[in-house]
This record gives C-alpha cells, structure tokens and sequence, in this order.
C-alpha cells in the first residue's frame, strides 16, 4: 500500500488518540505506583526516611524477607492457603460446570424456577451466626472443608458457565448422541473444552477469591497451624513485628528492620502467587466474560 492510499486523519483524531495514549499512561502508572512503592519499600533497610517516597531503595536489604520469612507459621499458613486454592479451585469448577449444563437445556423441567432459586443466593444467605453454627455442627471447625464446601458453587460463576453453554449449537450435543455419547461425555469430552474460556475466567476469580480469603479462616480455624497464609499475614501486620515460633520471642526491629518495612515486605509476599499466574490466564478473561453474559 503506498503513501497516497493510506486515510489521513483529521486534526481533531490525532487529538483523540493523543489523549487516549495519555490517559492510558497515566491510569498504568497509577496501577503500577503502589506496587512500585511497597517493593521499594519491602527491600531497603529499616534505616530509611519514611517522610520521603523512594520508587528505588536507597539502602538495599533482603532482612525484611528474612525477617517475615523466619516465622513459624509461614511455611504452614502457606501450605494451608495453596491446598485451600488447589481443592476450591478444582472442586468448584466442577460442581459449577456439573449444575450449569442440565440449566443451559431447555426441555428440563422447571429450569427456570431452579435457576431463580440459585440467583436468590446471590442476594440472601443465612448470615453469619447460623453459618458458624452449621460449621460447628457439622465437626468442620479447624477443617480444610470449612474454607472450601460453602463457596462450592457460586452462584454468579454457575450463571456465567450456564450462559456460556447455551450460546453453543444445539447440532454439537445432537451429533454425538447420534454417534452415541452420553451426558457425562458429551459434557467433560465435548463442551467443557469448547468453553475454555469462561472456565479459565471462573479459575481466576476462584483462586484470587481464596488466596485473599482470611476472615472465614479467622473464624473456623482456632489453631494456629490451620489458619491460611492471610491470617498469618494478617497477625504480623497488625502486630508490626514478626513472632518467632522458637522460643516465642520477638524479632528486634531496630536498624536493619521496622515496622513499615515489614509490612511492605508482607504485602508483597502475598501479592506476587496471584500476580504471577494472572498473565497466564488473562488471554481467556475478556472472552469469557463478554460470551458467558450475552445469552440469559
């Protein structure tokens, strides 16, 4: 294509695509910042003036990593947070997919009426009280199952799969029960890999929602060893130190440590997991979305 086909823009679009390009630097710095400034701060020494904003550290150390990581509970609050995120993750994908598939037909009977009674969850529950009583009832307290069985199934993400597989061909279901699939078939061989998307899409949100997850920990898990890594996190923030298992002394946080830096140093240990697997899954986030809520 030579110079003189190519459309020429008006003074006014380069004007509009100059400011689109401007605005959009200015909302990833305004992303970027925080992080930027948490990660400064996590590696400089305890030594540092907090009056002032450093984007680099001024004084390098990794004691504020060390110092976090000493803890006891580190290695256990970890361990617990990635097989909460692992079982969550797997069990509610599956569940998710097993109830929206019947929903997406049309022939089931009364459909609509057990759809509307799953989106009333969406805006009614028990309430606290009666959830922790349940727990306690049903010997979950201190129990992996207590984080994980009452967000089994979303209610938002079930609707999203169900949308997702009614905007399929009603020909693919119809030629393999020609070729003589079943249900169950047709479901994990045939539509659960054509809807990847949606499903990598309720991944993501799924294992954000539990890594972050803290207060149902706080409240069904009263021994130390069981709490997830957020609680975990959340203790050495709130205490501003770091408790050390052996000997159950405290971590002198003079010199080459403060409290600042500690919970710079925190922040960012329980940031990175979920920001390191988000750029593997983020090609499938806005198809998912845009397909999974069309169709009603």
């Amino acid at each position: 294509m030579n110079r003189s086909s190519r459309i020429k823009k008006s003074i006014g679009e380069h004007v509009f695509d100059t400011f689109n390009v401007v605005l959009m630097i200015l909302l990833c710095l305004t992303t970027i910042y925080p992080f930027l400034y948490l990660l400064s701060l996590s590696l400089s020494s305890g030594n540092i003036s907090l009056t002032k904003i450093h984007l680099f550290p001024p004084e390098f150390s990794l004691a504020n990593y060390e110092s976090v990581l000493s803890y006891g509970y580190i290695k256990t609050g970890f361990m617990n947070s990635i097989m909460r995120v692992v079982l969550g993750t797997v069990l509610e994908l599956f569940f998710c997919l097993l109830v929206a598939y019947p929903l997406a037909k049309r022939y089931l009977p009364l459909r609509n009426f057990w759809t509307g009674i799953i989106v009333f969850t969406m805006f009614f529950s028990g309430g606290l009280i009666p959830s922790y009583i349940l727990m306690r009832e049903l010997h979950l307290m201190n129990s992996i199952w207590a984080l994980v069985l009452p967000n089994l199934i979303p209610a938002f993400s079930m609707i999203l799969i169900r949308n997702y597989i009614m905007s399929l061909p009603d020909s693919i279901e119809e030629s393999a029960k020609i070729d003589g699939a079943g249900e169950f078939t047709i479901l994990y061989k045939i539509i659960a890999p054509m809807i990847t998307p949606i499903l990598a899409t309720v991944a993501l949100w799924s294992i954000v929602g539990h890594w972050n997850a803290w207060f149902d920990s706080l409240l069904y898990s009263t021994s130390p060893e069981k709490q997830v890594l957020q609680v975990v996190m959340r203790n050495i923030i709130q205490q501003g130190d770091v408790t050390l298992e052996a000997g159950a002394t405290s971590t002198v946080l003079s010199g080459s440590v403060n409290p600042t830096t500690i919970k710079a140093a925190t922040i960012m240990i329980t940031s990175l997991p979920v920001i390191a697997i988000y750029p593997f899954l983020q090609k499938y986030f806005v198809k998912g979305i845009m397909v999974g809520s069309l169709k009603g």
